[in-house]
């Protein structure tokens, strides 16, 4: 039986009961502090703790879960895996453990044509809680469930609750008896592997106090409203109707086990003992496999990769099903043909994923292009730590871990298995010191661009006692009071000319810096002071303090005050933010509706936006933009502003920013209606000619999965246009071009004509070389049997000398000869050792002599016996090193 057909059947037998049917809830929990829907109840956790009344009395949901705090221990067994679905049916004040226990004997052993699994009766097992009669009565005496199949278990096994004080009550599991061959008889409290555990019944009936533990709590009494929450582990029942052996073997998840399968080569035995044939290799497909299909559905679900909270999880996911094919043997991107495969298993419970497919296959491709290059570029540093780490018998050190990830991108993780798998640990305390130490600077340089608030008491007394007033939407300057005055946190009650001070005020017409847009400037006056004010920050939200500096006289608390913001600066920040809404309209039309706004920051004259997309954008595509948003401009749209209730905005389409928390009552800015319809508490033009022109003058990667655009409105986007027609033109006038239309194709035949030069100068080099290596032939020295040729060729790049090296030994003919060439490259040397077969056979080997002549040079080096490189920090020191390797050829050589 297909895993659709069990979710069908599941929902029709509960729906058929009365029980409304209730959608997968998203991956993404809602739940305060979790990240993931982590069990099939948990959407309707606010209806079991009272938080909110159910819609509903009775429902059923096949909801989908995913664990990965035991990620490390996925692939090494069967068992563990971290995308799952739980089918539930829940009651709410409804029925209890009276029908609750017969719908699920009911479902699971009648037979298919009756809608039911088919479960032999003869193979379930019951647990309940040993303090459980009724629920004991109704297994026997309702369903006729047979005693000697029924075990009585304490509180730590069949009791549930939240761990804290709330509704509590026993449960009673059904297990399925997988036959002798899995494990000794005696029910499910002797072997859980052979009796595995298909349904939870959980009975909510009490009303648990404070306590620790499973079993440490008092029962306050009963619960004025029983309800019944119960869960079936979907794979587990899946596993059962379709013969497999576990998890991995099943319909949907076999398919992708079995193309990673085909695209190494490696067979899959099933193993799941390090003693097994293949087991490693087993380990790795099931890692695929599972990691594959979470992927996929976090992918579906709106996730995408990033450094930090559930993104990081996926990245993981991802990366780590990616690093299992590399160690499978697969080199080339498998994204594109395990994701199509998990896409398929998939779609007949979940279509969403065959729909969505463009999105997310370009997120997954995107990740896995990234990190492929991470592995290349971060590959070879790590090895060097690691042959470091096992010479000095030591690990990896938390200083070459912390400069993997920061330098490379290397995830920890992925560190500390590449460094386990090659038998060597990390200094993992020392890394975590290390990314501590960098948080703290960062939140060091966050506090100090937000005006070093570092005790935050007195703002909060101020906004506790009366939140700012800000002005500024509709008026530039004002009268006002000065509420209070703050030097470094703390409450003062004057300030003299030249003191910085943070002002408060009644009422304000300065933008303190949110939502991208910055603070505004301009200054505070009033009878005998002046302060000039250069940033406006909300240290505590709802309370603008206005940074600044006492310019003349000396400003009390409690005096009277006029404000005025610079007109000109304000103008030139209302035009790049509402450029920023224009720019984000125009991504989203061009790109899609997936170009989702992931950050932003607008001054006077200047944009930068960042949004959700995997792949740069061509020439085209960033033309088609830039266009779409001048005539957005030109086209004069009349910008909207005004406020509304957050359910109202979010029907109409208003977005907002990803992960931004939003209030009851919130601001929608609008252009032309359906063109542009945003939340935000930002100031605009009033109409969109005002902002004159935009500029699109930059785009590039800030992470992976996204991009960010740089732009400049205004006099600015006028300015850089008039630079870069006086560039065009200087540029003409040194290529002789009377049309600047003709530059491209001059640029092209001068750098061209300019490569054609460089290889006949690559050329007349190599002919120098050879030329050189015929006349060096003659200087080598006879020593013990072996000719030997040392040569300092001078500045000379690594591959030129290995080059010249192998020239010469061909040169010297079958003879017993050794060459050794130095040079020196960016200002350290380079030494390259050439032995031929007669030499060798004699004892001459070029990895030892090599280790020699670096030594000297204070370096390293290795290789084979034939040929071998290395290289140190002192050129001075070439002819030591040659000196040093004449005595070693001599001894081994037996002169």
């Amino acid at each position: 039986m297909l895993s659709q057909e069990i979710k069908q059947r599941w929902i029709e037998f509960f729906e058929e009961r009365g029980h409304t049917v209730v959608p997968s809830a998203s991956l993404v929990s809602n739940e305060a502090g979790a990240m993931f829907t982590i069990a099939g109840m948990v959407p309707f956790i606010p209806y079991f703790l009272g938080r909110e009344k159910a819609p509903y009395k009775r429902a059923t949901s096949v909801q989908k879960c995913i664990r990965t705090l035991d990620i490390d221990e996925v692939g090494k067994t069967a068992r563990h895996g971290t995308f799952f679905q739980m089918a539930g049916n829940f009651s709410f004040g409804d029925y209890f453990k009276e029908q609750a226990i017969p719908f699920a004997y009911t479902l699971l052993t009648s037979p298919h044509s009756e809608g039911g699994f088919g479960l032999d009766p003869e193979r379930l097992w019951v647990t309940v809680y040993e303090g459980d009669q009724e629920a004991f009565d109704i297994w026997t005496r309702d369903v006729g469930f047979p005693e000697e199949r029924i075990q009585r278990m304490n509180m730590q096994e069949n009791y549930w609750s939240t761990g804290q004080p709330g509704p509590a009550g026993p449960d009673s599991e059904i297990f399925y008896d997988r036959g002798p061959a899995y494990g000794k008889d005696g029910g499910p409290a002797v072997d859980d592997d052979r009796y595995i555990e298909i349904w939870n019944l959980v009975f909510m009936q009490f009303q648990r106090g404070e306590g620790i533990g499973k079993d440490d709590f008092e029962i306050l009494g009963e619960l004025p409203k029983k309800n019944i929450d119960t869960g079936l582990g979907f794979e587990r029942l899946a596993m059962i109707l379709q013969g497999v052996e576990n998890f991995y073997e099943t319909d949907q998840v076999r398919p992708v086990l079995d193309a990673a399968s085909e695209l190494s080569g490696k067979k899959y035995f099933g193993s799941e003992s390090a003693a097994d044939e293949g087991y490693e290799d087993d380990v790795r497909l099931r890692v695929v496999a599972d990691h594959i299909r979470s992927s996929l559905m976090l992918i579906s679900d709106g996730v995408t990769p990033s450094n930090e909270g559930r993104g990081y999880i996926l990245r993981r996911l991802l990366r780590r099903a990616i690093r299992a094919m590399r160690l499978l043997g697969v080199t080339e991107p498998c994204l594109p043909v395990l994701f199509p495969t998990s896409r398929d298993a998939m779609k007949g419970a979940y279509p969403e994923v065959a729909d969505d497919f463009d999105r997310i296959s370009r997120i997954a491709y995107a990740e896995e292009r990234a990190f492929l290059h991470t592995i290349e570029s971060g590959t070879t540093r790590l090895n060097e730590a690691v042959k470091h780490a096992k010479t000095g018998g030591g690990s990896v050190t938390g200083e070459e871990a912390f400069a993997l990830h920061d330098t490379y991108g290397f995830p920890i993780d992925l560190t500390l298995e590449m460094a386990s798998e090659a038998g060597v640990g990390v200094d993992e305390k020392a890394f975590r010191s290390l990314m501590q130490e960098q948080r703290q600077r960062a939140q060091a340089d966050a506090k100090a661009k937000k005006g070093s608030h570092e005790d935050l008491g007195a703002f909060r007394e101020l906004v506790d006692a009366r939140a700012s007033v800000f002005t500024g939407y509709t008026e530039l300057s004002g009268h006002t009071r000065i509420r209070a005055i703050l030097q470094n946190g703390v409450t003062v009650p004057a300030a003299s000319e030249g003191a910085s001070v943070e002002v408060v005020l009644d009422e304000t017409p300065f933008y303190a810096e949110a939502g991208g847009q910055a603070a505004d400037t301009g200054m505070i006056t009033g009878n005998g002071y002046a302060i000039r004010v250069h940033d406006v920050q909300q240290p505590v939200r709802g309370l603008s303090v206005h940074k600044g500096e006492v310019t003349e006289g000396e400003v009390v608390a409690g005096v009277e005050a006029r404000t005025q913001v610079d007109v000109q600066r304000r103008k030139d920040a209302e035009k790049a933010h509402s450029g920023t809404h224009i720019v984000h309209a125009a991504l989203r039309s061009v790109l899609g509706p997936e170009a989702m706004q992931r950050g932003s920051f607008n001054k006077e004259g200047y944009l930068r936006f960042d949004f959700a997309w995997t792949d740069s954008l061509s020439q085209t595509v960033r033309e088609e933009v830039e266009g779409l948003s001048n005539t957005a401009i030109r086209d004069n749209y009349e910008v909207i502003t005004r406020e509304m209730p957050y359910d109202e905005a979010k029907a109409m389409g208003a977005i907002g920013l990803f992960g931004e928390k939003y209030g009851d009552v919130v601001r929608v800015v609008e252009m032309n209606g359906d063109f542009s319809r945003e939340l935000c508490g930002g100031t605009h033009v009033t109409s969109s000619s005002e902002i004159g022109s935009l500029s699109l003058i930059s785009e590039q990667s800030v992470g992976s999965g996204n991009r960010r655009v740089e732009a400049l409105v205004g006099l600015d986007s006028f300015n850089h246009l008039a630079a870069e027609r006086t560039l065009v033109s200087q540029l003409s006038d040194l290529l002789k071009v009377q049309n600047s239309a003709d530059l491209p194709d001059k640029i092209s035949s001068t750098l061209n004509r300019l490569k054609s030069a460089e290889k006949e100068l690559e050329k007349l080099r190599k002919e120098k070389l050879q030329a050189e290596a015929g006349r060096l032939v003659e200087t080598a020295e006879l020593i013990g049997g072996v000719r030997l040729l040392a040569h300092n060729a001078g500045d000379l790049a690594a591959d030129d000398v290995r080059n010249l090296a192998t020239d010469l030994r061909h040169r010297l003919g079958e003879e017993a000869a050794t060459v050794v060439v130095a040079g020196t490259s960016n200002g350290r040397p380079v030494v390259v050792v050439a032995t031929n077969q007669a030499a060798r056979d004699l004892g001459v080997k070029a990895g030892a002599l090599v280790k020699t002549a670096a030594g000297v040079l204070g370096g390293g080096g290795g290789g084979k016996d034939d040929l071998a490189q290395g290289g140190g920090q002192d050129p001075a020191k070439v002819d030591e090193a040659f000196t040093q390797v004449k005595s070693q050829v001599a001894q081994a050589a037996g002169k």
